[in-house]
């Protein structure tokens, strides 16, 4: 959806309530207008937010995407669509995108405001994650885990078994980014044990980047940039 260049604007002074879409899954789930840039919200978490979802991209602009293996990219809890807004408009990459999200809501949302203005290839399947990780036989070269329930990755996407499970849709130097929040003590802690304790034990080669109050796990660190 176009923003009008006088709102546009003016949303950098105050934010725009533009729509909600309460559901069973997400009884707290609107779309606002914020700094020139449609906006995903929850009670207590951002969804997603163009390019000024800072967690992927900080990441992105960390890794050598010209070394990907290919252009299949899964998006896993789908947002407005922030991650293939960056790709395709801020790192001008040619993907074709398959993104599964869970709530109808979501995926309206993301069809009026983030989506219809993207020219990638994209599939969208409303799904449980868990479901279709188990399920599918593609393969990818990016996977970008990004679910959360409100501020909370639900437990079943912290098990081995998940874990185990996106490893095996992994084209061969295919790479997963796993986004953790790391804004409290509790949440550092929380997300420094399972990457000690679970991620790195499916993906012993495992880095993270500090992204500001996230943490973005990574399967390798063979694509991160050399520092200067």
């Amino acid at each position: 959806m176009r923003i009008p260049l006088w709102k546009k604007w003016l949303s950098y002074l105050v934010e725009f309530h533009m729509e909600s879409a309460p559901s069973d899954i997400n009884p707290h789930l609107y779309v606002s207008l914020n700094r020139g840039r449609y906006q995903l919200c929850t009670a207590n978490a951002v969804y997603s937010h163009a390019d000024l979802y800072d967690n992927f991209l900080k990441t992105f602009q960390r890794l050598r995407l010209d070394d990907l293996p290919g252009t299949e990219v899964l998006v896993l809890g789908l947002g407005l669509g922030s991650v293939p807004y960056m790709l395709e408009r801020v790192f001008h990459r040619t993907y074709a995108y398959t993104a599964v999200e869970i709530d109808e809501s979501v995926i309206y949302l993301a069809d009026k405001y983030g989506l219809s203005d993207l020219h990638s290839p994209m599939q969208t399947i409303c799904a449980d994650a868990r479901s279709f990780v188990g399920l599918t036989e593609e393969s990818y070269d990016l996977i970008a885990m990004d679910i959360f329930l409100d501020d909370t990755v639900p437990a079943d996407f912290e098990s081995i078994e998940f874990l185990q499970a996106l490893r095996e849709l992994l084209s061969p130097g295919g790479l997963l980014l796993y986004n953790r929040l790391a804004v409290t003590k509790k949440d550092r802690q929380n997300t420094r044990t399972f990457y000690q304790d679970r991620f790195r034990t499916v993906f012993p080669k495992g880095a993270y980047l500090e992204v500001g109050g996230n943490w973005m796990l990574l399967s390798h660190p063979d694509l991160l940039k050399a520092k200067n």
